[in-house]
C-alpha cells in the first residue's frame, strides 16, 4: 500500500511539472492560446482540410 501511495504522489507530481512546462511554452510562444483555436502545433501549413 505504501508502494502504491508512492507512486501515486509521483504520478501527481509527474503531472504537475508537465502541466507548468506546457504553461510556461504557452506564455513564452508567439503564438498565444486563446479557448476554442485548434491546436496548430504539428500541422503542416500546406495539409488538406478534412472539416
Amino acid at each position: 500500500m505504501k508502494r502504491a501511495a508512492t507512486f501515486i504522489f509521483y504520478a501527481i507530481g509527474a503531472l504537475a511539472i508537465a502541466y507548468l512546462v506546457l504553461y510556461a511554452y504557452a506564455m513564452l510562444s508567439d503564438a498565444p492560446i486563446v479557448p476554442g483555436d485548434p491546436i496548430h502545433i504539428f500541422r503542416k501549413p500546406d495539409a488538406p482540410s478534412y472539416s
